[in-house]
């Protein structure tokens, strides 16, 4: 398998290439040269086939050519065998024919674990075969650092930089990142947004020299390793509804646009979908894309889901390289236009192609608590906002009642206790595993949103070659 830039300024590289550098030399984000195919009938009539080994069979195209194909069963049976629910992404009834696609079963209780936990010993794997090591850096509005920092702890190959908008996300949140111990984790708290935070990361990767002499890896969900393991759970969840036979609607909280992405390259291989809702919060870039065709940035405000505070949807630049009929020309001067101008818009075919299988809602904070709480006093369960968000924004597109409509649940409501308290009263209880996490000593940096400043303290910080 070759990957190709969606800006069309490299040359193609194999997965090992991808896995390692995350972001395209040119600025643009890898895909793969053509989509694989899979037999859902084939992959469904197995019946006994555990998650991680539907997580091969999905990834293994993906990842022909590369060091990490003849140990990728090897890979996913360890990834999921600690994930506290048999079943690793359950479904569950919400009510007829609505169901929660939970994601929150992984050591970090978020839907970031079910990728990163493959792509850790991933890298681990290409790296050692390199007798090389990297230098990870990301963003995060969340859940991603925490759940990197999970997967890369303690591996000696690796030391793992995560930038997080100090203030911006919750105390449960920042803790699963800066308690963590291990010599190879730096936190770093930045004064500002999500979006700074990721501006700064791809400003990093621009700089050639740095990108050298720190031989720099991304795993945030620019990483087309991460989309790959992504898209097995749409997979595992349309085999449970009846595909390829019967389509589902997928409603899904989003931010930087991988998860739903994901859910693309799942369809791409055959996963059958009546249409994939984009759900925001009040930072509704993508909603006012889809009523109106024009991308254009606004201010981020502070909301009950954090990590959808994003006014940069970073994967929407994947859907736009499918959309111009993989014309790389076009898809960077949209994004040079997005640099320059904050704005872009999409028009004529490339909008109906993205209009065919997406749309999108917003719901607000007042929404959001309101659907948590009817939630909760119809079954009993308890959900976190950013799956109110979805669940919300789902129920706004209107479908025939045969049609499943799954919502992607993606963190656990634990991690927002105070939302989830907020809304029903009941303060949800951290799992076992993580009980004793407010008395925990955290250990992280605050700096200011300046890539000079960044740039240096990695320098500073990182283990020397």
């Amino acid at each position: 398998m070759r990957y190709v830039s969606t800006r069309g300024g490299v040359p193609k590289v194999g997965f090992d290439e991808v896995l390692l550098t995350g972001l395209a030399g040119d600025g643009g984000l890898y895909v793969p040269e053509k989509w694989p195919e899979i037999d859902l009938r084939k992959l469904g009539r197995s019946g006994e086939a555990s998650y991680a080994e539907v997580a091969a069979n999905v990834m293994m195209p993906f990842v022909k050519g590369s060091v990490i194909e003849p140990e990728l069963f090897e890979i996913t049976n360890a990834a999921y065998a600690g994930f506290s629910d048999p079943a690793v992404a359950p479904l569950v009834e919400l009510a007829p024919n609505e169901w929660l696609l939970e994601l929150f079963h992984g050591p970090t209780l978020s839907f970031k674990d079910y990728a990163l936990q493959v792509v850790g010993p991933m890298l681990e794997r290409v790296l050692n075969a390199r007798s090389a090591s990297a230098t990870i850096v990301g963003a995060t509005s969340g859940d991603t650092g925490s759940a990197a920092i999970e997967a890369c702890k303690g591996r000696e190959a690796m030391s793992i930089f995560v930038l997080h908008p100090k203030n911006r996300i919750s105390d449960v949140q920042r803790r699963q990142m800066t308690t963590v111990t291990a010599d190879n984790v730096f936190n770093i708290a930045i004064d500002g947004t999500f979006d700074d935070c990721q501006t700064l990361v791809k400003a990093l990767f621009s700089n050639k020299s740095a990108r050298e002499e720190l031989q720099l890896s991304a795993i945030n969900s620019i990483n087309w390793a991460r989309i790959i393991a992504q898209a097995v759970y749409y997979v595992s969840t349309s085999l449970v509804l009846g595909g390829p036979e019967k389509r589902a609607v997928y409603s899904v909280p989003t931010g930087n646009f991988g998860n739903v992405y994901a859910g693309y390259t799942a369809h791409c291989m055959g996963v059958p979908v009546e249409c994939f809702v984009v759900g925001s919060n009040s930072n509704d870039i993508l909603t006012r894309y889809f009523e109106s065709g024009a991308m254009t940035a606004a201010d981020v405000v502070p909301t009950l889901s954090p990590a959808m505070d994003i006014q940069i949807s970073s994967n929407f630049e994947r859907l736009l390289f499918e959309a111009y009929d993989r014309n790389s020309i076009a898809v960077a001067g949209l994004m040079a236009s997005f640099k320059k101008d904050g704005q872009y818009t999409v028009a004529g075919e490339a909008r109906s192609f993205i209009d065919s299988l997406f749309c999108g809602y917003r719901i607000d904070d007042k929404g959001a608590l309101a659907v948590m709480r009817r939630i909760y006093e119809g079954t009993g369960k308890l959900i976190d906002p950013h799956t109110a968000v979805g669940i919300a924004c789902g129920r706004q597109f209107s479908v025939q009642p045969t049609v499943p409509r799954v919502t992607i649940a993606t963190a656990h409501p634990a991690k927002f206790t105070d939302a989830v308290q907020l809304a029903t009263g009941v303060k949800p209880e951290l799992p076992n595993t993580l009980s004793d996490l407010f008395e925990r000593p955290e250990n992280y940096v605050c700096l200011p949103n300046d890539i000079d400043v960044i740039t240096d303290y990695i320098y500073s910080e990182r283990p020397s070659p």
